[in-house]
C-alpha cells in the first residue's frame, strides 16, 4: 500500500516480477485485499499465485516515522516488519514512508551486532556501461570516521556478492584526490581506510568521478550522498524536459534499479521511491530476491562477528 500510486503500481509490478521468479519463490502482498485482488484479476492474472496479508491501515507519506510505527501496528509497513522479524518473510520492500521503513528496520530486525549505523545505498550508472554503488545517501546526515569505514565494508560486500564485482574498488568522496584534502571527517577517515585490509581502498575521488570507472563503491556521509543523489536524479528529468534522447542519461531513471537497499540490518530491506512505477516495483522485488539468494546478510554478519 506504499507509494504515490498504490496499490495499482505495486500490483502491476508484482505481476511483472512473478514470471521472473523461480517456482519456489513467492511474492506476498500486504494490504487491502479488497482492492488488491480485483486489480490482479482485472489485469488477466491469477490472484492465487500470490500470498496475502490483509490490512486496511496505512502509514501516510507525511506521518512522523517513529510515532506511526508505534501507533499503527496494523499498518502494512508495521505488519511487514513483524513478519520479517518472525521469519515469515525472507525480505521486505516498500515504496511507502521512507522514515518508517528505516525505523521499522532498526527496531524490528535490528542492526547487525558490530555495526554502528545501518545505511542507505544507491546505484550509479557508469559511462562505460557498468554500475557503481554509493553509500550513505540519507540515513545518516552526520557521521564519524569509524562509521564511514564500516560503510566501506558494507558497500564492498554488496558490490561483490549482489553486483558480482570481483574485488570492488572502494573510494572516499572528497574535494580532492590528495591524501591530505578534505574536511575534518574525510581527513580523519582517510588513514583508517588506507590502513584497512577489510576492502580494496583506492583513495579519494571527487564529484566528477561519480560516473567514471575509478571506483566501484563510493563512500560518503548521508548529507553529501543525498545531495549528490538528488542532483543525479535531476539529470534524467532535465533530459526529458529538454526533449533529449540519450542512452546514458536514460540509465539515470530510478525505475531501472528498484530501490535503495538498507545495509547493516539482520534481513534484506529495500526502500523504494515514493513515485515508484510498476517497473520500479518489479525491479525492487528482483533486487530483494538477489539479496536473499546471495546470502548477503549472512555474509555481512560473518564479517562483523569476526
Amino acid at each position: 500500500m506504499g507509494g504515490d500510486y498504490a496499490p495499482e503500481a505495486n500490483v502491476l509490478g508484482a505481476i511483472a516480477a512473478h514470471p521472473l521468479l523461480s517456482p519456489d519463490e513467492q511474492i506476498v502482498l500486504i494490504g487491502d485485499t479488497k482492492q488488491i485482488k480485483p486489480l490482479i484479476s482485472a489485469n488477466g492474472f491469477d490472484p492465487e499465485l500470490f500470498g496475502y496479508v490483509h490490512t486496511e491501515e496505512v502509514i501516510g507519506m507525511g506521518e512522523h516515522p517513529t510515532k506511526a510505527i508505534v501507533q499503527k501496528p496494523n499498518s502494512s509497513i508495521s505488519i511487514g516488519f513483524n513478519l520479517l522479524k518472525n521469519g515469515a518473510l525472507d525480505s521486505f520492500a516498500s515504496a511507502g514512508n521512507s522514515g518508517a521503513m528505516l525505523v521499522g528496520a532498526v527496531f524490528s530486525v535490528k542492526t547487525i551486532p558490530g555495526i554502528i549505523r545501518p545505511c542507505l545505498s544507491t546505484f550509479l550508472p557508469k559511462l562505460s556501461g557498468g554500475i557503481g554503488l554509493m553509500l550513505d545517501v540519507g540515513a545518516n546526515a552526520d557521521c564519524k570516521p569509524d562509521v564511514l569505514l564500516q560503510f566501506g565494508v558494507l558497500g564492498s560486500l554488496y558490490a561483490e556478492n549482489v553486483m558480482q564485482i570481483n574485488n570492488p574498488k572502494v573510494a572516499l568522496m572528497n574535494i580532492g584526490e590528495e591524501d591530505e584534502k578534505g574536511n575534518m571527517l574525510s581527513m580523519a577517515t582517510f588513514p583508517l581506510m588506507k590502513d584497512t585490509r577489510l576492502f580494496n581502498f583506492i583513495g579519494n575521488v571527487e564529484g566528477r568521478d561519480l560516473f567514471n570507472d575509478k571506483a566501484d563503491v563510493i563512500v560518503c556521509d548521508g548529507f553529501t550522498g543525498n545531495v549528490m543523489l538528488k542532483l543525479a536524479e535531476s539529470f534524467y528529468v532535465l533530459t526529458l524536459k529538454r526533449g533529449l534522447k540519450d542512452e546514458f542519461f536514460d540509465r539515470f531513471n530510478y525505475e531501472n534499479y528498484g530501490g535503495s537497499p538498507v545495509l547493516g540490518v539482520n534481513a534484506p530491506v529495500v526502500i523504494g521511491h515514493g513515485i515508484s512505477s510498476p517497473t520500479a516495483v518489479k525491479n525492487m522485488i528482483l533486487q530483494s530476491r538477489d539479496m536473499i539468494t546471495t546470502g548477503l546478510v549472512g555474509k555481512i554478519q560473518a564479517a562483523f562477528n569476526t
